[in-house]
């Protein structure tokens, strides 16, 4: 398969209330066809994410994951603005341009980092941490990749976000 330059197709997701931001790496390619963040059905993040809130309603639809996020105050987006890739490997990921938080950070309150997985982690400690002089937590990818990590223990591993 050969690798394709993508620029990033999802506008950043937040609010002027929102206090933690979610980074992953960069979007896979059903996130691209969905138009949404995490779009891939075995990709557990909209599974765990009601379970560390004590929630039990399924986040199914994008109007039930924005409604989820603005509760809970969690703003989305990317480490990587644009990159050479192939399919959604991250392992192929080539010729990276960062994406530029500034603006989030600006324009709201965010008070944690969090990166989805270890190539956002490398990423955003190699391009972003350098810019911004903040730091990020790494948490276990809830990609199906990292198929180690139970969906029980990846809830356990991001409750972390529940902190005050």
């Amino acid at each position: 398969m050969k690798s394709s330059f993508i620029v990033h197709p999802l506008a950043p997701f937040y609010r002027s209330d929102s206090e933690i931001l979610i980074l992953g790496s960069f979007p896979s390619v059903k996130t691209r066809e969905m138009g949404f963040f995490y779009g891939h059905p075995q990709n557990r993040f909209w599974k765990i994410l009601p379970l560390i809130y004590g929630e039990t309603a399924a986040l199914t639809t994008i109007d039930e994951r924005r409604a989820f996020l603005e509760r809970h105050r969690i703003a989305l987006w990317d480490v990587i603005y644009s990159c050479e890739i192939v399919g959604s490997s991250d392992a192929s990921i080539r010729n990276v341009t960062p994406t530029d938080l500034r603006k989030i950070l600006s324009d709201a309150p965010i008070r944690r980092i969090y990166v989805n997985g270890r190539t956002a982690e490398k990423m955003y400690r190699k391009y972003t941490e350098p810019v911004l002089g903040r730091t990020a937590v790494c948490l276990p990818s809830t990609s199906p990749a990292n198929a180690a990590w139970s969906p029980e223990r990846l809830a356990e591993a991001w409750k972390v976000l529940r902190e005050p």
